[in-house]
């Protein structure tokens, strides 16, 4: 079994000192094994950091990820299903106006794209609507 020292185990997971000790602090991570100047990371520390940092990434909050975490539904290597929605819950929606009586709502984050690809999305969806209404840009 490989053993890692605490900075070797941020180096290899590309994190600062500070947000892995902020995750091992809130219960995200795993305490170390051994303790004091003995404490030594495993693989298994590895994987849930590589875990958070991939799921976070995908928009995931950090509570959502405590719970998938402690589930332990989803392996730490896949994307989890995304959370139903709450009451209480905050989105944050993008709308597209298109042309009267014609607009797109667009949430970036839920629908995995990237702010580049958010763009292309709109300049397609404006090209193919112009060229549906056959260039008339009023109506």
């Amino acid at each position: 079994m490989e053993k890692y020292t605490f900075n070797e185990l941020c180096s290899l997971v590309e994190l600062p000192i500070r947000t892995v000790r902020f995750y091992v602090q809130k219960g995200l991570v795993s305490p170390p094994e051994g303790s004091r100047k003995g404490a030594y990371y495993t693989s298994h520390h590895l994987d849930q950091l590589l875990a958070i940092r991939k799921w976070q990434r995908a928009g995931l909050s950090l509570e959502r990820i405590r719970e998938l975490l402690f589930e332990g539904a989803v392996e730490p290597g896949e994307l989890p299903p995304p959370r139903g929605r709450r009451p209480g819950d905050i989105e944050v929606w993008s709308k597209l106006y298109i042309k009267d009586g014609l607009e797109i709502h667009l949430e970036p984050k839920m629908a995995g794209m990237s702010p580049e690809q958010v763009r292309e999305f709109c300049r397609r969806v404006m090209a193919c609507a112009e060229e549906l209404s056959g260039g008339d840009h009023g109506n």
